[in-house]
């Protein structure tokens, strides 16, 4: 990944969306970028994993999760498929767990905490529609530029 989030935005200003600092890392990657694609729950997992078992062609996933401490939505075995499958990341408004483990994947990985807890699976969520948290809206096919210093949002892809 030859990018900065801090560059890109000298290079493109106003025309990116900059997420509140908010997020961890947690991955073995901090820095990662990809099309975006979104899915919505509320401590159930099912779309989460369903999701990352397809192949993920160097996509991110974006989970708005509510911003739920009580409970983690990605774990280790979800995310060794995520790696599995080609995903270059997860922005999670929510929780992890394992995340020992998650640290030694080559996942980038952002979300708010830790927690040990499990989610609920009760098929419930949606895909592919926009999302919004950190201040700024998310939307399948839209790229996002992560690394130490944050998360951007662009409409079209930054890097040729």
């Amino acid at each position: 990944m030859d990018f900065k989030t801090a560059d890109l935005y000298d290079s493109h200003g106003e025309s990116l969306r900059v997420c509140e600092p908010i997020f961890r890392d947690f991955g073995g990657r901090v820095r990662f970028c990809g099309p975006i694609v979104t899915v919505k729950c509320f401590e159930d997992n099912s779309f989460v994993k369903s999701t990352l078992a397809e192949p993920g062609e160097g996509r991110v996933l974006v989970v708005d999760a509510g911003g739920s401490l009580r409970c983690a939505m990605l774990g280790d075995l979800i995310a060794a498929s995520a790696v599995e499958q080609g995903w270059a990341g997860v922005i999670l408004f929510g929780c992890v767990r394992d995340s020992a483990e998650i640290a030694e994947m080559p996942l980038g990985v952002k979300a708010l905490a830790t927690n040990p807890r499990k989610s609920q699976r009760r098929g419930e969520g949606q895909r592919d529609i926009p999302v919004t948290f950190a201040g700024v809206r998310f939307a399948s096919g839209d790229q996002v530029y992560c690394d130490e210093d944050g998360i951007l949002v662009a409409e079209q892809s930054l890097l040729g």
